[in-house]
């Protein structure tokens, strides 16, 4: 390959501006350098054992123009190509990113990789550069990443703050993970409300930059105690000689530090909103939650409940070692394992029915497969609606009627379908009435499960995702199996 097309792929994987698709280019870029770096040094050593010399050296090293490309690149975008690397490239990389990078990017990098990638990433950096990387950050940022970092780093890191943040990295680690107190942003505009709003103008004018996502300013008096806020777009709009309390909003959400990120979350959609103040029970504002965090914590949410659906206990970095990967699904899937062996033991039981009557066992995989189909969807949307909030004690009864009457009613048609279907494959009318009882009777089997394995879950404070999935296959085989040989045998023998 020539230089000027290794030139090329360089300038369209790094680009000042912000685009979709750079990270995939950067990637395909950073594999294709690296692999070209590798087969480079091979030939050197190939060439170096043979005593040839290398008659025309490449005129940029592959090493350099990956140096390049990392240089260019967004700190989201450098974090999408080490997730994508295999560990040995990865850590390669993150080497060369700590060459050319400033060590706020490092940070930033940190922030932006998944828990299980940071902890390699982490690991192949020692307490200086970990130390450098860190302190550049803010301190709602440095308690993001206080609980994968070496005890003694956050010391260190915590130590060189400034008292002011020092006081918030400390009260951002004291909150539980899943608060708001955890997540919220220290960084915001204060006002009294007895100024008015050309003094506000000016106040704001000394700023080189507001803060990331102030859409409002919050008013507090004296003793920081939280009163309303004033929104930059009636900021703007306002007579300037109007004070602040007559312009000013009071009746704003206000979320606790010790409220539930999800349910703060959950807020911000329903309202539209892009932040908002964090206030404690003496009422005193401690900060701000803003739309990125949220953003952040809708993905973390869903990612957790598709891999929990699925009997993942935990996120699993894809080039992570052998034995981490099999601590992670192994359980379900010997749940798994041994739940289908039990619907194959049900299944047995029936075997002098399966003789006489052969294609029994085409057709019972049928009436397995579409009760677990129907209970999956019947699930999905109860564990989603428990996560939004929808599913209260109050309603719950008139979605379970609901739910089965839907079920019934797809049942009796589905279930005919399918009787059809028997009595044409094996001529006997019989069948088909068998068939479409149990058709029927499974679909209300797995509905029931697909409801009740979530909302009990939840009341016993458990994640409903993690493992349902595997519940309703093991209801669904096992009493399809048992219902539909139960009938064939009690009607047809």
């Amino acid at each position: 390959m020539t230089e000027q097309t290794a030139i090329d792929e360089r300038e369209a994987a790094a680009s000042d501006r912000l685009d979709p698709e750079d990270a995939g280019r950067a990637l395909t870029a950073v594999e294709s350098l690296l692999a070209r770096h590798r087969a480079r040094f091979v030939e050197l050593v190939e060439r170096d054992e043979q005593g040839q010399a290398l008659k025309h050296e490449p005129a940029v090293d592959y090493l350099t123009e990956l140096r390049w490309v990392l240089e260019d690149m967004h700190p989201a975008d450098v974090a999408y190509v080490l997730e994508a690397l295999p560990v040995d490239d990865r850590l390669e990389v993150w080497k060369l990113v700590r060459e050319v990078g400033s060590s706020h990017d490092e940070g930033e990098i940190l922030l932006e990789v998944s828990d299980s990638v940071r902890e390699t990433l982490i690991g192949a950096m020692n307490r200086a550069e970990l130390v450098e990387a860190v302190e550049s950050l803010d301190a709602d940022e440095v308690a993001d990443l206080a609980p994968d970092l070496p005890r003694e780093v956050v010391e260190e890191v915590a130590a060189a703050l400034p008292l002011e943040e020092r006081e918030q990295l400390r009260a951002a680690m004291s909150y539980p993970e899943d608060s708001v107190g955890a997540r919220m942003d220290f960084e915001m505009v204060t006002i009294r409300d007895d100024v008015t709003l050309e003094v506000v103008l000016r106040y704001l004018r000394r700023f080189d930059a507001l803060p990331d996502h102030t859409d409002q300013i919050f008013v507090v008096d004296r003793d920081e105690r939280f009163m309303g806020a004033l929104s930059l777009q009636l900021l703007v709009v306002t007579e300037p000689e109007r004070e602040v309390k007559d312009v000013m909003q009071q009746d704003v959400l206000q979320l606790g530090p010790l409220d539930d990120v999800g349910d703060a979350a959950a807020a911000f959609q329903r309202y539209d909103l892009v932040s908002a103040p964090v206030v404690d029970a003496a009422g005193k504002l401690v900060g701000r939650l803003t739309v990125d965090e949220v953003v952040d914590v809708i993905r973390e949410e869903g990612e957790e409940q598709v891999l929990a659906g699925a009997g993942l206990r935990e996120e699993e970095d894809i080039f992570s070692n052998l034995w981490d990967s099999i601590r992670n699904r192994a359980p379900w899937l010997l749940l798994n394992l041994f739940t289908a062996g039990f619907a194959a033991w049900v299944a047995s039981r029936f075997d002098a029915t399966v003789e006489k009557i052969v294609v029994l066992a085409f057709l019972m995989s049928i009436v397995a497969g579409i009760g677990g189909n129907s209970g999956n969807q019947t699930m999905t949307l109860i564990i989603r609606s428990l996560a939004t909030g929808q599913v209260t004690p109050t309603n719950v009864r008139r979605l379970v009627q609901k739910e089965l009457l839907v079920t019934l009613m797809i049942g009796l048609g589905g279930g005919a379908i399918a009787g059809l279907f028997a009595w044409a494959l094996s001529g006997s009318l019989g069948l088909g009435g068998v068939m479409w009882a149990a058709m029927l009777l499974n679909l209300l089997v797995g509905a029931s499960v697909g409801m009740a394995v979530p909302i009990v879950r939840t009341r016993l404070g458990y994640d409903p995702a993690l493992g349902s999935s595997v519940l309703l296959t093991f209801a669904t085989d096992t009493m399809g199996f048992f219902i539909f040989l139960g009938l064939a045998t009690l009607f047809l023998l």
